[in-house]
């Protein structure tokens, strides 16, 4: 028997939360950066300085899209009779992930996933914000992100395809 979707799980990731990580981990690259001009320390930790956080929102945006895309089918939403759509810079206060899941879907892997799309948001903004202020440490930046993308994939992958009955019971 396959397992219907009638439970909704929604996941709600703070603006504020997500700014304070990438905010330390900037703080973290730049304090251990051996730098011959303190400007270049700087500019890898003002990621949250009035100008920057634009770029930061943009990429915060778009990890969020990428991260709801890579939740599919969980995640799946028709699209309305008209959609448009724009690229007017926004700052949502939470960004919210709805997601129909089946009825015997693990509370844990909940807990996990919330987990999992948090870091992979803050990860993709550090290796954007690294390829402009840190070159060298971008790489790592990326790896982290593309493992968590995996790890992602693993879980709603275990958890999705259709039971497969043997002919006998024996």
């Amino acid at each position: 028997m396959i397992a219907r979707r009638t439970k909704t799980v929604t996941l709600s990731f703070m603006r504020d939360e997500l700014l304070y990580d990438c905010k330390n981990y900037a703080y973290i690259e730049g304090d251990v950066k051996k730098v011959q001009d303190e400007h270049e320390r700087h500019q890898v930790i003002d990621i949250g300085e009035e100008g920057n956080v634009d770029r930061v929102t943009r990429v915060l945006n778009l990890s969020f899209a990428q991260c709801v895309e890579l939740c599919y089918p969980y995640s799946k939403e028709t699209v309305d009779e008209e959609t448009v759509g724009d690229d007017v810079l926004t700052e949502p206060v939470a960004y919210v992930m709805k997601l129909l899941v089946p009825d015997d879907f693990s509370k844990t892997t909940v807990e996990l996933l919330k987990h999992l799309i948090h870091e992979l948001m803050i990860y993709k903004v550090m290796a954007d914000w690294m390829s402009i202020t840190n070159p060298e440490s971008t790489a790592a930046w990326k790896e982290k992100a593309e493992a968590i993308e995996q790890e992602i994939r693993t879980n709603l992958n275990s958890r999705v395809g259709r039971v497969r009955r043997t002919q006998t019971p024996f």
